[in-house]
């Protein structure tokens, strides 16, 4: 077969700001519309309404793939400038709507002057059915959440569908 891509967008200034909610385990889960103003390519129906819920309902921010194989997973993550922030975070996971979700690749970064522009890309094997989910965290000092407005994010998955096995 080869490779099978699920690729979504979000875009403030197209679907209007997304409301940023922490859950028990302090990061947000970062939501997606649907259809072509998105930027969405999904032939092989990874992300659907049927299937993950309306938009910006929690689960509009995942992709359930179709195939077992290796996935490449990537994002990209733009936030507002925050003055109180002090580090951002962004991770990968496994059932994301679940309180046992599996994270993977979690990252941390400090703030940098003005907008915060992170990209993030993670490969693993990834399997038919399985949920895959964006989350992330903007802190300040101590620790705290901050609900730093997106301007942008873009999450995408490649499935390698002939992996080689011994």
């Amino acid at each position: 077969m080869g490779i099978v891509i699920c690729s979504l967008k979000f875009d403030a200034a197209q679907d209007g700001p997304q409301k940023i909610s922490y859950g028990k385990d302090g990061y947000h889960l970062v939501r997606f519309g649907y259809g072509s103003e998105q930027e969405s390519y999904d032939p092989w129906g990874m992300h659907t309404p049927v299937q993950c819920g309306a938009f910006p309902d929690s689960g509009s921010g995942i992709i359930v793939p179709s195939h077992d194989g290796w996935g490449v997973l990537s994002a990209l993550v733009q936030w507002e400038a925050d003055d109180e922030a002090k580090e951002y975070r962004a991770r990968f996971v496994r059932h994301p709507l679940t309180d046992a979700y599996d994270s993977t690749a979690t990252t941390d970064s400090a703030a940098t002057g003005g907008g915060q522009y992170r990209s993030y890309m993670w490969q693993m094997f990834v399997h038919k059915g399985t949920p895959l989910g964006l989350k992330i965290s903007a802190r300040g000092t101590g620790d705290s959440k901050l609900a730093v407005p997106l301007k942008h994010a873009q999450f995408k998955l490649a499935i390698h569908t002939d992996v080689l096995t011994p």
